[in-house]
């Protein structure tokens, strides 16, 4: 019980400050850096779906992020040249500059407040006990 309170609090707490810090340096959500994160990761085009996979939301809630970012530039949507009933998300030049405006802050917070409180041995005990959880929670990963 324990470890199951420690990880809620620090998940929340991190979350917070993450969130706080992506929107003064870039003006965006924990969210919405994902989204463009996972789209660079991707060259910048995954199609919605797969997306919304990677990201484990719904796909009414990307559909909503997306659209937030697309009214602001980041991202635009595009029909599936390979299959007509697929859209794909796609960075924008804007939504990379965004992307490179939030990313130094972004680990500069994960490194501080996660990373660097933790000894090598407990990085890796902890990256093998939620990649076993994980697994457990999808077996396909």
């Amino acid at each position: 019980m324990a470890a199951w309170l420690a990880f809620l609090e620090v998940s929340h707490r991190l979350d917070r400050v993450i969130e706080q810090q992506l929107r003064q340096d870039a003006g965006l959500s924990h969210a919405q850096y994902e989204i463009l994160s996972r789209l660079d990761a991707a060259g910048g085009r995954l199609r919605m779906s797969e997306l919304a996979d990677v990201i484990i939301v719904s796909r009414s809630g990307l559909t909503y992020q997306v659209t937030q970012l697309e009214r602001a530039g980041l991202v635009r949507r595009e029909k599936d040249a390979t299959d007509e009933r697929g859209v794909l998300a796609v960075l924008t030049a804007g939504g990379r500059a965004a992307l490179l405006r939030a990313a130094p802050g972004h680990v500069r917070v994960v490194r501080h407040y996660l990373i660097d409180a933790l000894t090598p041995a407990q990085r890796s005990a902890l990256a093998e006990g939620l990649a076993a959880a994980r697994d457990r929670l999808h077996p396909s990963s």
